[in-house]
């Protein structure tokens, strides 16, 4: 959940998920004093500055944060038996889009699904594989080996480029600026 607290120029961000809690405000006193009278009422601990949440990684950086979610990627390309895989430069093959019905039925239906739910969760700090991720994910209901391996296809492109993440700088815009790189070269299947 997210809340937000407005009182004329003063802005407090409460995200919360379970028991943990990501808090800032416009200003150092007012962050203080929603800390302290947080701590009036519930048993809280204050870690300090933001480093970790969720699975990802928060990087303190000149004028902004750098999100990665690193050891989420290694983990799942352990999950996955892809540790040493051979990287792929692109999320997807250029051919033509596998159909539903093309190809045999997965083995292991449920780690598949599970591949793939943990590929839209990396997402969040890896918006260039959400096309790709979401083209696997269409196939969910019943996958087939040639969903598995654009799945695969993906975890190859992930597997070179760890170091990749999300950058968030602040801004007085609310513009939404998108920027893509795409080279045309890929990796043979």
């Amino acid at each position: 959940s997210l809340l937000v607290y407005k009182h004329g120029s003063d802005v407090v961000y409460l995200l919360l998920y379970v028991d943990d809690i990501i808090l800032t405000a416009s200003s150092t006193r007012l962050l203080d004093r929603i800390i302290t009278t947080l701590q009036h009422e519930f048993s809280m601990k204050d870690l300090g500055e933001l480093h970790y949440f969720l699975g990802m990684q928060v990087q303190h950086r000149g004028d902004g944060l750098f999100l990665s979610q690193q050891q989420y990627k290694v983990d799942i390309l352990d999950r996955a038996h892809m540790a040493n895989c051979k990287p792929c430069s692109t999320p997807v093959d250029m051919n033509p889009k596998v159909s539903a019905a093309d190809g045999a039925p997965v083995a292991n239906v449920s780690e598949v699904r599970s591949l793939a739910d943990a590929l839209q969760y990396l997402t969040f700090t890896r918006p260039d594989i959400a096309y790709a991720v979401q083209q696997v994910c269409l196939h969910m209901h019943d996958p087939r080996e040639p969903h598995l391996q654009a799945l695969k296809r993906i975890l190859r492109y992930v597997k070179g480029t760890l170091h990749l993440g999300v950058m968030l700088r602040p801004s007085s815009s609310t513009d939404l600026a998108v920027y893509t790189d795409v080279n045309g070269a890929g990796c043979p299947n």
